[in-house]
């Protein structure tokens, strides 16, 4: 059940009761699927300097950001994804590992038109592998995607090939998504960059999944 309160700002929510514990069963399902897999967790800080997503990003995510001068003026902003600290955490500390597997559940925020599964204050579940010693990732990230997507529902599309907005994307990425979700109908998106690949699950949307046993294409 989601609650109200007075000047509440728009695009975030107060969640309780019944819909809060199917979140949470949800997610201990998607930590469980990541684990298995070999992952292990990070927890990312929500705050962080501005320039990190400007310059991984592109300044396109400039517009959607929450951005803010600290006490001393240095520009911060409210993280808006979790791929870009990945980026940095590979290049300071897991330059000479291999296959490190990371996943993440942290809240996000865009300013963005707020609309049914998308909102300003947003949940991601992401899994990362920095410095991926096989070929076949890319195919091992999509099962594990389609694994995750496939506890709400089957009724769901793949692009393998899809072009990604993001600026650190090095070749096509990929998608997943849920017609019957409409416009907001994308639950999954990622793909390589430079020090590795990964991908987000949106997870409001995909909590917004409840169709039961329809075809995977």
């Amino acid at each position: 059940m989601e609650l109200k309160i007075e000047a509440q700002a728009r695009g975030v929510r107060i969640i309780s009761g019944a819909e809060a514990k199917e979140r949470r069963e949800l997610l201990n399902k998607l930590v469980r699927a990541a684990e298995t897999a070999g992952f292990e967790e990070i927890v990312l800080p929500s705050i962080e300097p501005s320039k990190v997503y400007i310059d991984k990003a592109g300044e396109e995510i400039l517009g959607q950001m929450y951005v803010f001068p600290d006490k001393k003026n240095r520009s911060l902003c409210l993280r808006p994804e979790g791929t870009a600290t990945i980026q940095l955490l590979a290049d300071k500390h897991f330059k000479r590992s291999k296959d490190v597997k990371l996943w993440y559940f942290e809240r996000c925020w865009r300013y963005e038109k707020p609309q049914e599964g998308r909102y300003r204050e947003f949940f991601q579940f992401g899994v990362e592998v920095i410095n991926p010693s096989s070929t076949a990732i890319k195919d091992e990230l999509i099962e594990l995607a389609e694994n995750m997507v496939a506890i709400k529902t089957r009724a769901y599309l793949v692009d393998r090939s899809a072009r990604r907005g993001l600026d650190y994307y090095t070749a096509d990425g990929f998608e997943i998504s849920v017609p019957s979700l409409g416009a907001q109908k994308q639950v999954v998106g990622g793909g390589a960059y430079r020090q590795g690949i990964g991908f987000a699950v949106g997870f409001d949307r995909l909590m917004l999944c409840r169709e039961p046993g329809a075809t995977s294409q």
